[in-house]
């Protein structure tokens, strides 16, 4: 889908945020796709096909809506960025502008609401916040998180100072197991080794 605005070329060396979000699940799934170019084959997964179709839509209904509960007064959707700096790019469902002089990411999940945020999802808005604060030359403070599967329930994300350096560690890793070649360490659990498309090729 194209993008509604775009920052900055492509950077010569730099990763997509899913990629980090795959290092997150586990060093592994990058060594497995990245360094002997095994496709994930995500396409025949259901929910990334549910995950896409629903980030279609969401973008296309109503875009000109805002969210006055959360202070929103403009908006973008679907916004790729990319920084040399950050070595990093990738397409943000909403960069939201709030009243408070802040902006903020805002990404649509095909899951349903727990009480607490995933690790990867935490890292994934940290990501765009920091592509967000290069390219708009403002502050973000906190993301959003919209799960489609608990009718829409809106979930706010304030970020800590450590989340930033866990996000720019995270790309940085992703780099060093693709530029090195090493076959790193398994971190899966249990469940996510069951369900990883890898399952019978790791050891």
């Amino acid at each position: 889908m194209k993008s509604e605005l775009c920052f900055s070329e492509t950077p010569a060396v730099s990763i997509t945020i899913t990629q980090a979000m795959a290092y997150l699940f586990c060093p592994r799934f990058t060594y497995f796709e990245e360094c002997l170019g095994i496709p994930e084959h995500e396409e025949t997964r259901f929910k990334v096909l549910m995950g896409r179709e629903v980030h279609a839509r969401k973008i296309k209904i109503n875009p000109d809506y805002l969210r006055k509960r959360i202070n929103v007064v403009r908006k973008a959707v679907s916004v790729y960025l990319a920084s040399p700096t950050l070595q990093l790019r990738g397409i943000v469902d909403e960069v939201l502008w709030l009243a408070d002089g802040t902006l903020a990411p805002l990404e649509y999940k095909f899951a349903e609401y727990r009480p607490f945020v995933f690790g990867t999802h935490r890292t994934q808005l940290c990501l765009q916040a920091l592509l967000i604060s290069e390219a708009f030359a403002a502050p973000v403070t906190r993301g959003y998180l919209v799960y489609v599967r608990s009718k829409n329930f809106l979930r706010e994300v304030p970020f800590r100072p450590n989340d930033f350096h866990t996000a720019r560690r995270a790309v940085q890793e992703v780099l060093r197991i693709i530029q090195s070649g090493r076959f790193p360490r398994q971190r899966g659990t249990a469940a996510q080794c069951a369900d990883c498309c890898y399952r019978n090729l790791c050891v």
